[in-house]
């Protein structure tokens, strides 16, 4: 189950060094779970976040620097790749400098005095709402989409819905004054997201262990692709994931995560022969992993 409460540094939170202030910004409002990877970005577990409505917002607030830090969703274990934070990594000259793992837990909450019978429609995000159709469609609610999660629990709040609930984290709950109906609700409960942490600068490089992550493209030649691959035989691969170019009709770029930093020969090797081979290849950044979820 998801707090949000507590401030503990997570492994894969990044190593500061000297940045204008300390807010971490993240997409969504206030107790969303892209807050709570935010309040756990940096070591001490004490930024400050802020809240902005789109993933693109969140990367520029960090290019102009008016938040040191940024996070970004970039994988969830349920659903999969979440392709437009994945697709802005290679647009941005910015760093990914660390990670943190977040475990999603929903709950049910609504407006203190409401019961379960009195709910007509629940309201949150779709993938928040996909992941509980188990108990939607046990007592028939209608869902409605928000814009986010902890977004639909301050709507809740702020227009005195009394035939409707959220699904969002405890912490919103808490922030926007609203009572738990019902913890633990999503269907699978092996339920996490993966966001990584961004900067204009890159960070000092530590002892832990670390992860790097790679966007590459290569010429539209039969067994190249394959080719380019095995020059990262020998490591461990956590993902891959490919993308249609915007500048290329039916041309892809490669997104990879593997184990280890550039400190390594082998990763050297590795990603020296990559970029002999590909047609546009950039290092997005190699940073602590994160071991432990928050939450």
């Amino acid at each position: 189950m998801i707090d949000g409460g507590s401030r503990a540094a997570p492994q894969g939170t990044v190593q500061l060094r000297e940045q204008p202030g300390r807010a971490v910004a993240f997409q969504g409002n206030p107790g969303s779970y892209g807050e709570i990877a935010a309040l756990n970005a940096l070591p001490d577990g004490e930024s400050e976040t802020r809240g902005y409505p789109t993933f693109h917002e969140v990367a520029r607030a960090v290019e102009i620097g008016e938040v040191a830090f940024g996070v970004l969703p970039v994988e969830n274990s349920l659903m999969g790749a979440i392709h437009q934070s994945i697709d802005l990594l290679s647009d941005t000259e910015l760093h990914v400098v660390g990670e943190v793992i977040v475990r999603v837990s929903h709950c049910l909450m609504a407006l203190p005095g409401v019961a379960l019978e009195d709910i007509r429609q629940v309201i949150s995000q779709q993938p928040a709402l996909d992941q509980c159709t188990n108990l939607i469609r046990q007592h028939g609610w209608t869902p409605v989409p928000g814009h986010d999660t902890a977004g639909s629990a301050r709507e809740i709040a702020e227009h005195g819905l009394r035939d409707a609930a959220a699904i969002a984290s405890s912490r919103a709950a808490g922030l926007y004054g609203l009572e738990i109906l019902k913890r633990e609700i999503e269907d699978e409960p092996f339920n996490y997201t993966r966001f990584l942490i961004l900067s204009r600068l890159p960070q000092d490089v530590t002892d832990a262990p670390h992860k790097t992550s790679l966007v590459f493209a290569v010429r539209h030649t039969p067994g190249f692709l394959v080719e380019t691959l095995n020059e990262l035989r020998g490591l461990n691969l956590t993902r891959i994931e490919s993308r249609p170019r915007r500048d290329r009709a039916w041309s892809y770029l490669m997104y990879v995560d593997f184990e280890g930093d550039p400190r390594d020969p082998q990763v050297a090797q590795a990603l020296a022969g990559v970029l002999r081979k590909a047609s546009y290849a950039k290092i997005i950044g190699s940073y602590p992993m994160a071991i432990t979820p928050v939450g």
